[in-house]
């Protein structure tokens, strides 16, 4: 029984630094993205035709006349 306990308090101990770890890695920045703002700027034009596309009203639809006169 007194192995159960010693192999408890191992792995607690191991989880304990595997966690620290993982907090020194995300204050140091390891998990920061790099890539999307490099292609970002790739993709910008379709987001802003997007966005006019919305916010403009669109122009009253004129019936087309004969031009053949």
């Amino acid at each position: 029984m007194s192995i159960i306990y010693m192999l408890l308090a191992i792995s607690v101990m191991v989880a304990l630094l595997f966690f620290i770890a993982f907090i020194i890695s995300v204050k140091s920045g390891q998990y920061d993205d790099t890539y999307t703002p490099s292609v970002r700027m790739l993709f910008e034009d379709e987001i802003i035709k997007e966005k006019t596309q919305i916010t403009t009203p669109k122009k009253e639809q004129t019936p087309l006349t004969d031009q053949r006169t």
